[in-house]
């Protein structure tokens, strides 16, 4: 884990609804007790961690304080847009840019204008020299990146974008960002999964991107909310004796003692056993499936409870911290 929260940006992407956010936030937490100071970024307009961590959202283009050594920001792309121009136009004022028409052609109908406006900004993140003189650099910015497709098209937007220009300061600027990305020292990527065959064919299709687009691939893959796989052979034969006993029993007759309640509650209890049981094998029969691809995986064990708080946060950051 020390190689990997050594460079600069961590991009954390994957299937929609397997936990990214839950990842990068683990991961960010994990960065912030060993001293590195610590960005998680939000795009899409996700301004979710200041309320896990119990603090009020500050708005889009804010960097908060978590705790120590953590902030969160969530990319707002029209300020992202007005910081630029003001960089890009020296003298001239970045809010004059921002409304000429030109500027507002290129920002509504240039296709990934936005995208590549939140890279850029992204990457002033990693600078230690920021736009603002007053702002500081981070050691590490964790980018909790779109679902796979959408996260694709915006690591690409650089690349598109430089082609289009191909000289200039967009085309400068969008080069500095595409070597960042391309950078093994200073970016790698993490796909983040769950158990079933859907997310895992993705997470394969976002690698095959990942090389195809920048010539880099998944430094790892973390599965999250795997089941523990609990029962050996001989117990789960001994839970199919116990339930099929019970069924087998022959409903109450006039002046018979009447079914306990405790037999139903036997049954009951080893028919979801055996169904946990299955469904941890599965998950597992689709970590095989990527391990077989050569992908160094994590599992993150399942968290029990009512809602995914600070606390089971913390204790994945944990877990991550002995596995990855």
């Amino acid at each position: 884990m020390t190689s990997l929260l050594e460079r600069k940006l961590l991009v954390v992407t994957g299937k929609g609804g397997v936990g990214r956010t839950t990842i990068a936030s683990a991961i960010g937490l994990l960065a912030a007790d060993r001293g590195l100071r610590t960005l998680v970024v939000e795009v899409s307009n996700q301004d979710r961690l200041p309320e896990l961590f119990g603090l009020s959202a500050q708005g889009p283009g804010v960097e908060t304080e978590l705790r120590e050594s953590l902030w969160s920001l969530s990319v707002d792309p029209d300020r992202a847009l007005l910081e630029w121009l003001q960089v890009l136009g020296g003298r001239v004022s970045g809010r004059l840019l921002a409304s000429s028409s030109t500027f507002q052609y290129f920002t509504a109908a240039a296709p990934g204008a936005k995208e590549l406006v939140s890279m850029v900004k992204i990457w002033e993140l990693t600078q230690s020299k920021r736009w603002h003189g007053r702002a500081v650099g981070y050691d590490l910015v964790l980018l909790d990146a779109p679902a796979t497709g959408h996260a694709l098209g915006m690591l690409q937007s650089p690349r598109t974008f430089r082609a289009i220009a191909r000289v200039g300061p967009i085309a400068a600027q969008a080069q500095q960002v595409q070597a960042l990305l391309q950078d093994p020292r200073r970016c790698g990527y993490l796909g983040v999964a769950q158990g079933t065959e859907m997310a895992v064919r993705e997470t394969v299709e976002l690698d095959a991107g990942l090389r195809r687009e920048l010539d880099r691939g998944l430094h790892a893959v973390i599965v999250n909310a795997v089941l523990p796989q609990r029962f050996t052979g001989a117990e789960l034969t001994r839970l199919a004796q116990l339930s099929d006993g019970v069924r087998a029993q022959r409903a109450p007759t006039p002046g018979s003692r009447p079914r306990r309640a405790s037999d139903s509650l036997t049954r009951s209890a080893t028919l979801a056993a055996r169904a946990v049981h299955q469904r941890a094998r599965y998950q597992h029969n689709q970590i095989a499936r990527l391990r077989r691809r050569r992908f160094q995986v994590v599992s993150i064990p399942f968290q029990f409870g009512a809602e995914l708080d600070l606390p089971a946060v913390t204790r994945i950051a944990e877990h991550l911290a002995r596995k990855l």
